[in-house]
């Protein structure tokens, strides 16, 4: 008997369908082996050496993996194809006792009979330099948090940490929102106006203002409301005309298939699907799903920065979309993405469906609401990627006018000619904007109308879970699997929250410990800094750089900060207490406002002697839609998600994810919220809603 060895039991079922009874397959729920939670567990006057224990949760599972490794043959470690998955490999050996003639390293990138009897065909050793690379990762996260984490406690607050890959990603939010804060609008104008041909009023054609003169109009060029009217007046007064038409072929070329981060921003942008929740969709169909009484693996790995496909997959790909779709959607020869990041790992695939014939509507019924969301983007960017371009016809137009100045308005349109692409990819979006017909250059034209509009300059916005990846991704911060640990980490701490958008800003503890960490080690939150240790972390995996030297160059100056800042910083500087007139209701002792994990409370200055303490809760100015008494207030939930409640709590027991509004609804007298893009009644089962 042959014992395979995968991570989770989902997974498990899935291969047990593509192997014979020669061999067992066994789930070791993750990793098996973990530095210890109570202790550093690093010697780190010994080179570092971690000392790793088995975690209580994970003792019964190595015990019956003994027990079916000691009846084995051989023992087949099948663990995910990155570095987690060849450390837990790693483990594995080293907690079952196995040695070098007793196990062999498998790996796939998808869980297919095919690609399992590939593997299993051509099996291998652990890669140690993958082994070390992720075991460099973990130590360097583990000396900072046990190091700098103790440092928050004593000058912060108790129970703050401070993560290697966490504080830049903070830093980030934090600086966004100061931008934000110190931004100053401007106001500006536009001009546009709608125009027709003479005797044919029924006719219109809007155009925008771009020049005057020789001189292209900019966003601000535009900014006193009276030199617009003037304008405005001026171009009233002109004759008009067609200067030029012309008509030219824009193609659009299909995005590539999906890595793991792009993966996470279309994903939010189409669906607002979180990082985590993303990641955890697609390990559901990476993993399989029962298809008709047989689990089946859907989708490649997904964490992944490779674009490369597989020639067994473009060819199944061609022949997908000549049945489907017929010859004239094929190309000649695949198309092929090269990925911008010189440290990708080219050897992995990008996210693409296992099979493409399993067309979305085919598995639907197979499939939760979301997941099928998540794989129908899988499957249509891929299938995509291999077909042709689509094909627009564009036409430019510009109309002059010809007054005490020249101006010039434009109008673009678009017409689709072939479709391409975009046969399968229903999510980019685009409108065909038709011109008349039987326009020429040199038609007078006669003003319908002018249109002075006014803007004002818009703030920087918040970063979500798309534009904070993008980011990440663009400093070479974090990798493919932890882009969305760093944003579940920040909210669970309490450090950011979500707004009505879902869009990130800091709280004040969050604001506090970044300014600490930018002022006092400036390297932990250095973008640059934190962007060449990843690299480090990557020469690692590919063999060309020692983790101990790594560490040792980066742990000495760090601890010596550590000490340094120990003496020097006072508590009361960083996060200072205020006391208040007021008197605890307790004891008669004067109140003070301390700082908490989530945000300012209200707290006896006798504190902890006296156990008086009261939230500070910001308030809306609406009477509580339910008991009419207490105000509705912000709170936020332990996972920093803000929510609206009564001040009576706990008791009225009101609260809602949507504001509320001191309006009732029309038809059912409920009350009505907002939300981002509408108003609606409260009352599910009323249909009153109206837009913003």
């Amino acid at each position: 008997m042959k014992l395979v060895i995968v991570e989770s039991p989902t997974k498990m079922k899935t291969i047990t369908n593509f192997l014979d009874k020669n061999f067992k397959v066994a789930a070791s729920y993750g990793h098996i082996r973990d530095l210890p939670k109570s202790r550093l567990g690093i010697d780190v006057n010994n080179n570092f050496e971690p000392q790793y224990i088995i975690p209580m949760k994970a003792r019964k599972t190595v015990s019956q993996l003994k027990k079916l490794a000691s009846k084995a043959d051989e023992v087949l470690l099948a663990t995910d194809p990155d570095r987690e998955g060849e450390a837990i490999a790693y483990h594995l050996t080293e907690a079952l006792k196995l040695d070098d003639q007793s196990y062999q390293r498998i790996v796939f990138h998808e869980i297919t009979k095919s690609a399992i009897l590939e593997a299993l065909q051509n099996p291998q050793k652990i890669n140690f330099d993958l082994v070390n690379a992720q075991q460099a990762r973990r130590i360097l996260d583990r000396l900072v948090g046990y190091e700098l984490s103790p440092l928050l406690w004593k000058k912060v607050l108790k129970g703050l940490s401070a993560g290697r890959v966490q504080s830049p990603a903070l830093r980030l939010i934090v600086e966004r929102e100061k931008e934000r804060n110190n931004f100053q609008p401007q106001i500006y104008y536009s001009l546009n106006g709608i125009f027709s041909p003479l005797k044919k009023e029924k006719i219109e054609i809007k155009a925008e203002l771009f020049k005057i003169n020789d001189h292209l109009l900019k966003q601000l060029d535009l900014k006193d409301k009276e030199e617009g009217e003037k304008i405005k007046a001026d171009i009233v007064r002109g004759e008009n005309k067609i200067l030029t038409i012309q008509e030219k072929p824009i193609k659009r070329q299909p995005l590539p298939p999906f890595t793991t981060s792009t993966l996470q921003q279309t994903a939010y942008q189409l669906f607002k699907f979180s990082a985590k929740k993303t990641m955890t969709l697609a390990q559901l169909l990476y993993e399989g799903k029962n298809i008709d009484n047989k689990m089946t693996g859907l989708i490649t790995y997904m964490r992944t920065d490779s674009f490369n496909i597989s020639p067994l997959a473009l060819s199944a790909a061609y022949e997908f979309i000549k049945k489907q779709f017929g010859p004239q959607y094929t190309l000649e020869k695949p198309r092929i993405f090269k990925s911008r990041s010189r440290l990708a790992q080219e050897a992995h695939e990008a996210i693409r469906p296992t099979d493409p014939f399993n067309a979305p509507e085919k598995i639907k019924p197979f499939l939760s609401p979301d997941e099928f969301k998540l794989y129908q983007l899988i499957w249509s960017r891929f299938i995509a990627s291999q077909m042709p371009e689509a094909i627009f016809s564009q036409k430019n137009l510009v109309i002059e006018t010809k007054s005490n100045q020249n101006y010039f308005f434009k109008n673009t349109s678009s017409t689709l000619l072939f479709d391409g692409f975009l046969k399968v990819y229903p999510f980019l979006k685009f409108e065909e904007n038709l011109l008349p017909a039987n326009l020429k250059e040199g038609l007078p034209l006669r003003i319908k109308k002018i249109n002075l509009e006014e803007h004002s300059t818009q703030p920087p916005s918040r970063f979500n879970d798309a534009s904070l990846i993008k980011t990440l991704e663009k400093y070479g911060i974090g990798r493919p699997s932890t882009y969305a640990p760093i944003i579940s980490i920040l909210l669970e701490r309490g450090y950011v929250s979500r707004d009505q958008n879902k869009s990130f800003f800091p709280n004040e503890i969050g604001i506090i410990v970044n300014d600490l960490l930018v002022k006092h080690f400036p390297n932990i939150v250095d973008y640059q800094f934190t962007s060449q240790l990843e690299e480090d972390l990557d020469l690692i995996a590919q063999g060309k750089k020692q983790w101990q030297k790594v560490i040792k160059d980066f742990y000495f100056p760090f601890k010596e900060q550590i000490t340094k800042k120990e003496t020097e910083l006072e508590k009361e500087t960083i996060a200072p207490i205020t006391r208040l007139e007021e008197k605890c209701p307790k004891c008669g002792k004067n109140l003070v406002s301390r700082l908490g994990r989530y945000g300012r409370f209200l707290a006896c200055e006798d504190w902890p002697n006296c156990p008086y303490t009261k939230s500070i809760n910001q308030e809306i100015s609406i009477p509580c839609p339910l008991c009419k008494k207490g105000q509705v207030v912000i709170k936020r939930s332990k996972r920093g998600k803000q929510f609206y409640a009564c001040s009576e709590w706990p008791n009225c027991q009101f609260a809602s994810f949507n504001e509320p509004l001191a309006e009732n609804c029309p038809i059912c007298q409920s009350y009505l919220v907002k939300t981002k893009k509408k108003i609606k009644c409260s009352n599910k089962d009323c249909s009153y809603e109206r837009p913003l």
